[in-house]
């Protein structure tokens, strides 16, 4: 008994079935399905290139410079030699180019400021979503009715664009307005993680108590200094070395919480 043909191929085998047409058909119907499986197994690969493309462009590159969408850390001259935990801040674009405030109205691209990146942190999609609702660390009113009607589908490289524009036009301070601000800033217009209100100090808080380091050269880079002024400033200066080193912390956190936490405007974001 012949297997009912499908509607589209019954012209086609007119000619094919005869005496004996039922076993010419069973020969068409196989190639009919060997085909179909070789285009089955023509799309099971390209399927698997596009993941592998997706995957390779959240890839980080230290040798090319290249950390997409992650903060980057690496130590400052003379000031990180006293306090370890103090450096400079950027943000990497979706194509893995740092971009960080390096001066007054200056936003460097693709050269990052005080050398090389010796720390960093990936901020993926999922660690990152793009949340729905009202925030009040969105400061133009525009920006605030968008996320208050559910529009604001701002991407990571628009985020960071929107965020360059803004601080080209900032003079850059150490104490009020510095490369922390504008990764706090970048990281609010993301609404990233569960809560929005990043700041100058848990951005920092990420980046020392998770953020990676590039390799082990880097970490001896950065503490290398540190530990040697540690030793001198002992060894010569003793108790007075310590207690200034103590003096110098605490105002210097006490200075970025209170400007944070208690006179908001005071520290810019």
């Amino acid at each position: 008994m012949c297997y009912n043909l499908p509607s589209n191929h019954r012209r086609l085998l007119k000619d094919l079935i005869g005496v004996g047409g039922c076993s010419r058909f069973r020969v068409f119907q196989n190639r009919i399905r060997i085909k179909d499986l070789f285009m089955e197994s023509d799309t099971e690969p390209k399927n698997m290139m596009i993941e592998h493309d997706v995957s390779n462009s959240m890839q980080i590159d230290p040798t090319k410079a290249r950390f997409p969408c992650c903060i980057v850390w690496t130590p400052l001259p003379v000031v990180s030699w006293l306090l370890p935990f103090v450096g400079h801040v950027g943000i990497g674009r979706e194509d893995g180019v740092i971009v960080d405030f390096a001066g007054p109205n200056f936003v460097s691209v693709d050269n990052f400021t005080f050398g090389g990146v010796s720390r960093y942190i990936q901020i993926t999609k999922e660690k990152s979503p793009i949340t729905r609702h009202p925030s009040t660390t969105y400061r133009t009113e525009e920006e605030f009715k968008l996320v208050e009607s559910g529009r604001n589908q701002y991407t990571w490289d628009e985020s960071l664009k929107k965020t360059t524009q803004e601080y080209q036009k900032q003079i850059y301070s150490i104490l009020t307005c510095n490369c922390h601000s504008f990764v706090a800033n970048h990281l609010n217009r993301m609404e990233s993680g569960p809560t929005s209100g990043w700041n100058v100090v848990n951005v920092a808080a990420l980046v020392l108590l998770k953020g990676k380091w590039v390799n082990t050269q880097s970490m001896i880079r950065s503490y290398l200094s540190f530990m040697v002024m540690f030793f001198l400033g002992v060894t010569f200066g003793g108790a007075n070395f310590l207690t200034f080193l103590a003096f110098v912390v605490f105002v210097l956190f006490g200075w970025y919480v209170c400007g944070t936490y208690y006179f908001k405007n005071f520290i810019q974001l």
